[in-house]
């Protein structure tokens, strides 16, 4: 059994960890917030000791450090704000746990080499939650599409609408700075995916850019994708709080429910030493990057269809 600590246990992604930490047999030692609306906690202990300073969690955690063994704080779940998960994951390693952030790792991708030697100094690892690969159907596409490696080039359509309110724009979410952007917040896990089963990216457009809205084409190795990504109301099909939808030749690929119940399967790998880590996380932190700094170009021959004219 290992010991875990969670940052950021008050936001919305927090309860996955929680739960697939209780699944796996582990217990939470400790957490902390500035939101104190927190009460889920007392669903998986009565003796978790929650902090709304950062500092004075880290002077916690730091003191089991030097204590016992099996009293340890042997992992830290981040489940903070992106622009924190740098400084979290550091926080971590400091602490002589193993770090698990959730997406994105860092924001811009020269922090990763910064990580990577810390990583080594340390002696911990620094885990990241890329959970679609764990995703079975998906899984067993990405090795139909090996098999097929000598196929032509592959023509691919990405979706992905999802509404959201006048918060989202006031919240940190809706902050370049602090969320890294439409591509970064909700597109992260998508381009993941998308390098992940057609190569590397070898060249990207950007045809829309706006705050609710954006849509461009990547040229992977084996496959051209065309990819919308939108949190505008008007974009959302009928009542479905959420779409993701990706089609390969024609063939739809539905994955609406496949970001459900991935973390336990994530916790494992984590807990096994298999998890997805900087390597793995670095591709796609690269892509968002080089959407966010490229110029925004109308070129209607490589829109995605649900790009207005």
């Amino acid at each position: 059994m290992k010991n875990f600590a969670i940052i950021g246990v008050g936001g919305f992604v927090a309860p996955r960890h929680l739960q697939a930490i209780k699944e796996t047999q582990n217990v939470v030692l400790a957490a902390t917030d500035p939101n104190d609306s927190v009460g889920i906690l007392d669903r998986y202990s009565y003796d978790i000791r929650f902090f709304r300073e950062i500092e004075r969690f880290d002077r916690f955690v730091e003191k089991l450090r030097r204590g016992p063994e099996e009293g340890r704080v042997h992992y830290v779940s981040i489940c903070s704000p992106n622009y924190l998960h740098d400084a979290h994951v550091r926080l971590a390693l400091r602490v002589g746990a193993h770090a698990v952030c959730e997406k994105p790792l860092v924001i811009n991708p020269w922090n990763l080499d910064a990580l990577a030697a810390l990583e080594q100094e340390s002696g911990r690892r620094v885990f990241t939650v890329l959970q679609l690969r764990f995703q079975p159907a998906l899984r067993q596409l990405k090795e139909r599409l090996a098999a097929e490696r000598g196929a032509s080039r592959r023509q691919v359509t990405l979706t992905y609408t999802t509404a959201r309110g006048r918060w989202y724009h006031v919240s940190w979410k809706g902050s370049e700075e602090r969320a890294g952007g439409l591509a970064m917040n909700i597109g992260i896990h998508l381009f993941d995916l998308l390098q992940w089963l057609f190569g590397a990216v070898q060249r990207t457009e950007v045809h829309v850019k706006e705050a609710s809205r954006m849509a461009g084409m990547l040229e992977l190795e084996r496959a051209d994708v065309r990819w919308f990504l939108s949190i505008d109301p008007d974009d959302a099909s009928g009542a479905a709080p959420a779409r993701r939808s990706m089609t390969i030749d024609g063939e739809e690929v539905e994955f609406t429910d496949a970001f459900a119940d991935l973390h336990t399967a994530v916790y494992r790998s984590v807990l096994d030493g298999t998890g997805c880590g900087i390597d793995d996380a670095r591709p796609s932190i690269e892509i968002v990057h080089r959407i966010r700094t490229a110029p925004v170009a109308r070129n209607p021959e490589a829109e995605h269809p649900m790009v207005k004219p």
